[in-house]
């Protein structure tokens, strides 16, 4: 039975709207190519679109097709400080072949700080503590007065990312999430950066397919998920950033 919004209590309306809106969209864009949905997204949303990247190689990718389009488009990342020295200099490399620098979003406290108040191993004693602090509160800084998150999640990524929209919408931070890649195989991935000789992350070629904070991450063995270096050994497979209303997206 289809009941008419107007007598539908204000949020079921929203929500509604919101589901209509999102599934028709994901309907449009579900077997575009992803350049096409990065033009629909930066011309759509403009100046209130920004990229948010991790450096792994859909990421490398991803920023790749963007500024095809846009080369000012807004790109940050967060930096947790807890990077691996190779993810440090992957960012020195990218900013110089794309003559332009990429925002950089930090937590409040310094590692120094953090660690003082917290210990120095909060990583392993409490992780989703640690990834609150240093990844999903900065992230909240990132996408303040932004109304359009771009991602590079892809569905091949694990088992938590299986179902991931190309469209969706984010309540945590107000705003449209789009994920261009979520139908590309990690061999598309590949592909494009060795054909377009992208640079990217050396310990990928040590079999980390995964790379996030250097306490977190290991490498992983022939025919593991292409997650299972991360958190390796807890009952954890997200930071949290990829995760609205306590559900995997």
């Amino acid at each position: 039975m289809n009941i008419p919004s107007a007598i539908l209590p204000q949020d079921q309306a929203l929500e509604a709207w919101q589901h209509a809106f999102f599934a028709r969209l994901n309907r449009r864009f579900e077997n575009a190519p992803a350049e096409d949905i990065l033009a629909w997204a930066i011309a759509d949303f403009g100046t209130g679109l920004s990229i948010g990247t991790a450096f792994g190689a859909s990421g490398m990718v991803l920023m790749d097709l963007a500024l095809q389009i846009d080369p000012n488009v807004d790109i940050f990342y967060v930096d947790t400080g807890y990077f691996f020295p190779e993810t440090l200099d992957l960012i020195q490399r990218t900013q110089e072949r794309y003559g332009r620098p990429l925002r950089r979003v930090t937590p409040e406290q310094t590692i120094a700080q953090h660690e003082a108040d917290y210990g120095p191993t909060l990583y392993a004693q409490d992780p989703d503590l640690c990834c609150q602090i240093r990844k999903i509160q900065p992230m909240e800084a990132a996408l303040r007065g932004r109304t359009a998150w771009v991602s590079a999640l892809r569905r091949d990524q694990s088992s938590t990312r299986a179902q991931t929209p190309i469209l969706r919408w984010n309540g945590r931070h107000g705003v449209a999430k789009i994920a261009p890649l979520a139908r590309w195989s990690e061999e598309d991935v590949w592909n494009y950066v060795h054909r377009h000789n992208l640079p990217y992350n050396e310990l990928h070629d040590r079999n980390y397919p995964s790379i996030g904070c250097w306490p977190c991450t290991r490498a992983v063995k022939p025919g593991d998920d292409l997650r299972a270096g991360r958190w390796s050994g807890l009952a954890k497979t997200e930071c949290g950033l990829h995760w609205a209303e306590g559900k995997a997206v």
